[in-house]
């Protein structure tokens, strides 16, 4: 099985952004997230007029997979932008991080957070979560 590209990954997230529902906050996400079997799983933001019940592109990515049986991973690529404005760097959210905290390797597990498939910049979840707690914690 042939490894997908950091920029295909990414190209997948902006395909993913493209079915967003976001009519309050216009602001699009999609996200591609890379599973260690080689699957790709698509997620995007899902508003709620409540608020509340809102879900970030990534948990949509995440939640499809584990569904789906899948519970290891390598990479997420992150595309977020205004709908009518180009993308910015976005990064998850911190429920977003805790769910990556529950699935993923702490220390190797890869955000691509871009802006196009050329300008993007890669960070760990370490990176991202200092000091995180996840399930080893409570081993």
């Amino acid at each position: 099985m042939s490894k997908i590209s950091d920029q295909d990954l990414i190209r997948l997230a902006m395909e993913a952004r493209e079915h967003s529902y976001s009519p309050y906050s216009h602001f699009m996400v999609g996200a591609a997230l890379l599973a260690k079997n080689g699957k790709v799983y698509q997620g995007c933001n899902i508003e709620n007029a409540g608020y509340t019940p809102s879900n970030c592109a990534e948990r949509t990515a995440f939640f499809k997979a584990v569904s789906e049986g899948v519970l290891e991973f390598e990479t997420i690529a992150i595309v977020a932008g205004p709908k009518d404005g180009e993308l910015i760097r976005t990064a998850p959210c911190g429920v977003c991080r805790q769910v990556m905290m529950e699935f993923c390797e702490y220390k190797t597990f890869r955000v691509l957070l871009a802006k196009s498939p050329e300008d993007y910049e890669e960070w760990t979840l370490e990176k991202l979560l200092p000091f995180g707690f996840g399930p080893k914690d409570l081993a």
